[in-house]
């Protein structure tokens, strides 16, 4: 309470502005933090930051908040008033706003229930319950009087008079007087206390200080007791005035009254204690203090007047009731009003606090992750580049050395071989190998997962062909055969054997012309001795070339000794016969076939030496350019995974940003809940725990 503010009901006021403007920012509060609970839940990039859970459940604090807030906008002090008929509820009431508001007189005056609070409007009006229309003050005699029952308003029905605040102090600080019926004159009194008194803060019970409490008003506040927790109960004993005439038992008629009270209020009641009870009773004049102010309102002092002696102390005694009633209702209404509220929202705040914790802790748990990630993929990236660079220069080098390969061993050894092999079949088998088991081995690892599943997609699915144009028919074209019989042990096949096919067949062509030149120019003799001459020349030549051919020298040595030997000769020629028509019975169509293979075979062999070293070259680039294409695509798939790891690596420099925001955001949301939290603990020091 500002200590500049006159009026304790201000400390009232004072309390509600306060508690609204931190309710408004508690709203403002959960508000944002469930647009931030929403957005973070709804981004794809942080799942499980937020759940679905935390959502709604911050969503239910806003409606909560937004509820309370309202309720709180209209909370305002309320005081009951309650009695027997005729004890003078109303002229109290009327006291108070000094003025006469409310009908009063001798008998039953209120009907029903008159509810009087203040407006910003200059006249004064009044509405009736379940209407709007705004009627005329003046008429309020004709709806609320007892004597005036065409109006068919019964005792439980509400009329709202609305006073100017501007001509009563008491209604400018959110202050409500509820006028009722008497409590003697209806049964009605649980639905009365249900519909109009469960949100009162002050009861005051209007006794009548020429008679004693009546067990109907004891009746009532023990029902008000049943259904609100101690409620703060006043006394006021009206009419004390009437004491002035019967000055010599004025004492003891105060004393009685005194301990019926505080006997009713301490021990049957039990809402104050003893030591309390008296100074929740009051014996008061209220028809002397309203005509008072309304002279006074008209220029007559306050005090002065015709008024019955003894009025100066009833009037300070009216005076010290509003007084303590104002302090007590101030207080009490703040508590009634404003503690469960602010004890709800203490738990809201919690809840948006532990919410805030949750996502940071889950933002900080996914951010550690997601760096962590992102270090890997930075290494890999770092590695799958680094590998590639050595990896080319490597693999550049096998290309080499697998392409001279080739040209210089591949299809040498295949031609030497057999002929009839496969060329292209034994070639592409060791190519197409070196390409599934040498490539993907050092390229394997760079690759991306999905990639290394399917690498067998990206190399060749069928044998390597290689091209060979080796034109045989080219080559030997002017191939002969020779598939005459042909002695082993015959003239030719022994020349040939002793000095060479080359030089047997010269020696050989020279005999045919010696014995053609034979029969014309010179004699046989001549001839022969030619003949001989070139033989013996020639198996000379043959002895230096080839001295170790030992068949040869065995047979010349054999020869000489069957020229010695007659029987040796003989012996021989019979062998030599035996062995001739032996390979003559022999030479079948088959040993032909075999002749003439190997013949073709020692030709192109000889004709195909001299054209490898293009077809070898022509290979070698053949192998070389299927080498670097399947390379260049493997390569080309490091590089997707290159490109891959850089997206994946902005992807997660982005959600670790979104979370870093996520992180800062709920950090500063929870600092904000422990601020309100700060506000409401400080409302509550000042407001709820210091009452009296």
């Amino acid at each position: 309470m500002d200590p500049g503010d006159s009026s304790p009901l201000m400390h009232f006021v004072v309390a509600k502005r306060t508690i609204n403007g931190i309710f408004d920012q508690l709203l403002d509060y959960v508000k944002e933090g469930s647009e931030f609970v929403e957005e973070t839940w709804h981004c794809a990039d942080l799942e499980q930051v937020a759940v679905e859970e935390q959502c709604l459940e911050i969503k239910t604090c806003a409606r909560k908040l937004a509820t309370i807030r309202d309720v709180l906008a209209r909370r305002q002090m309320k005081v009951a008033f309650f009695g027997r008929t005729s004890n003078g509820k109303s002229t109290v009431i009327n006291a108070m706003l000094r003025d006469r508001v409310l009908p009063s007189g001798i008998g039953h005056t209120t009907n029903c229930f008159l509810r009087v609070e203040g407006t910003d409007a200059d006249e004064a009006f009044l509405t009736t319950e379940g209407s709007d229309d705004r009627k005329s003050v003046k008429t309020v005699n004709q709806l609320a009087h007892a004597l005036h029952m065409e109006r068919n308003l019964d005792s439980g029905c509400l009329v709202k008079v609305f006073w100017p605040k501007s001509k009563c102090a008491l209604l400018r600080d959110d202050l409500v007087i509820m006028d009722s019926p008497g409590t003697d004159v209806t049964s009605y009194l649980d639905s009365w206390i249900d519909k109009f008194c469960l949100d009162a803060d002050v009861f005051v019970l209007v006794g009548n200080a020429e008679s004693t409490l009546m067990n109907t008003e004891k009746l009532f506040f023990h029902k008000v007791s049943e259904r609100i927790s101690k409620p703060n109960i006043f006394i006021l004993l009206n009419r004390w005035d009437a004491s002035v005439w019967e000055p010599e038992y004025i004492d003891e008629v105060r004393k009685q009254h005194m301990e019926r009270c505080v006997s009713f209020l301490a021990e049957e009641l039990r809402v104050v204690s003893q030591a309390e009870a008296p100074g929740r009773i009051f014996f008061v004049s209220a028809k002397e203090v309203l005509s008072s102010r309304i002279d006074s309102a008209h220029g007559v002092p306050e005090t002065g007047g015709a008024l019955a002696e003894g009025f100066h102390e009833r009037l300070r005694e009216f005076q010290r009731f509003e007084r303590t009633f104002e302090e007590f209702i101030s207080h009490s209404a703040v508590k009634t009003k404003f503690e469960q509220h602010t004890l709800r929202a203490w738990q809201i705040t919690e809840s948006v606090k532990s919410i805030m914790d949750a996502i940071n802790i889950g933002s900080a748990e996914k951010k550690i992750c997601s760096l962590e990630n992102r270090e890997d993929q930075k290494d890999r990236l770092e590695f799958v580049r680094g590998q590639l660079n050595c990896l080319t220069d490597n693999m550049n080098e096998k290309i080499k050395v697998i392409t001279e390969e080739v040209a210089a061993k591949q299809l040498m050894k295949h031609v030497e071989e057999r002929i009839s092999k496969s060329l292209t079949f034994r070639c592409s088998t060791g190519i197409v190998g070196m390409i599934l088991y040498g490539f993907p081995e050092s390229v394997q690892p760079l690759l991306p997962p999905a990639v290394q599943e399917q690498l067998h997609v990206h190399l060749p699915s069928r044998k390597f062909d290689l091209t060979y144009d080796l034109n045989l028919a080219t080559l030997c074209n002017d191939f002969k055969e020779n598939i005459d019989f042909q002695f082993s042990l015959g003239w030719s096949s022994l020349v040939t054997r002793f000095i060479g096919p080359r030089n047997a067949k010269r020696a050989l062509t020279s005999i045919n012309q010696e014995f053609q030149v034979s029969h014309g120019q010179i004699p046989y003799s001549q001839a022969f001795r030619n003949l001989q001459n070139h033989l013996v020349f020639s198996m000379a030549t043959g002895v230096l070339s080839l001295t170790s051919r030992a068949s040869m020298t065995v047979l010349v040595i054999g020869g000489v000794v069957c020229a010695i030997n007659f029987l040796i000769v003989a012996l021989s020629a019979t062998l030599y016969g035996l062995l001739y028509l032996y390979e003559k019975l022999t030479w079948t169509n088959a040993s032909r076939e075999k002749a003439l293979k190997q013949q073709f075979v020692e030709v192109a062999t000889q004709r195909l030496r001299g054209i490898i070293p293009f077809t070898s070259g022509n290979c070698s680039q053949q192998v070389h350019q299927e080498l670097a294409t399947t390379f260049a695509r493997l390569c080309q798939r490091v590089d997707l995974s290159e490109v891959e790891l850089e997206g994946h690596i902005r992807l997660l420099s982005g959600r670790i940003q979104k979370l870093e925001n996520v992180q800062r955001r709920s950090k500063s949301l929870r600092h904000r809940a422990t601020d309100l939290e700060s506000q409401l603990g400080a409302f509550s020091a000042q407001y709820l725990q210091n009452q009296r």
